[in-house]
């Protein structure tokens, strides 16, 4: 399936959570931090305002809070508004 972000959207594979173990014993991916980097798949074309940024390939930095978890054929992705993107990894 191929999804095409609208306007200053943006769709991001976020970076997995490294795998924690503390004394033998696996932390459960609930546990675990959510990931604040990750790779820009697709991007929107921006709006009259707001002019597309970053591009697919990026590597970007984002709030914790940032976007919206999607689920597409069992990945997980997020999909946010550029303005929600705090730096790009260069």
């Amino acid at each position: 399936m191929k999804i095409k972000p609208l306007a200053d959207r943006v769709l991001i594979n976020p970076t997995p959570a490294e795998e924690v173990t503390v004394a033998g014993i696996i932390i459960p991916d609930s546990a675990k931090e959510k990931p604040l980097k990750g790779t820009v798949l697709a991007t929107g074309d921006g709006t009259k305002e707001e002019k597309m940024v970053v591009k697919e390939g990026d590597t970007v930095l984002y709030g914790k809070y940032a976007g919206t978890e999607i689920e597409i054929d069992g990945e997980k992705y997020l999909i946010m508004r550029q303005s929600d993107i705090l730096a790009v990894v260069e």
